[in-house]
């Protein structure tokens, strides 16, 4: 079964350039919203954000989240539950997956 992360991961897999481009700022925007407004994890958003600047730089930083996204381990779960990945998918692509595993993370 498929999470919102392996969701998120499939959106940025299959973008264009520019289109992954801009989906990643969406995450980073979030870090650094959530980190203005005294967000309870700063250390678990400034690793997101290390992940994130590594994603944008070369396609090996890109291949290391698209593997986090999909990462089932008990340390990916844990900082998945920090994901600043609110804003990726639509409301049409969350609700699917949403109603379709709401009891699966």
């Amino acid at each position: 079964m498929k999470t919102l992360h392996d969701l998120v991961a499939d959106k940025l897999g299959q973008a264009d350039p520019a289109a992954r481009a801009a989906l990643l700022r969406i995450p980073l925007e979030n870090i650094d919203r959530w980190l203005a407004n005294g967000h309870t994890a700063p250390h678990r958003l400034e690793q997101w954000r290390e992940i994130l600047v590594r994603a944008q730089l070369s396609p090996e930083g890109f291949a290391e989240l698209l593997e986090l996204l999909r990462d089932r381990r008990e340390a990916a779960i844990h900082l998945k539950i920090f994901g600043p990945f609110a804003g990726v998918l639509t409301t049409l692509e969350r609700r699917g997956a949403v109603s379709e595993h709401a009891y699966h993370y």
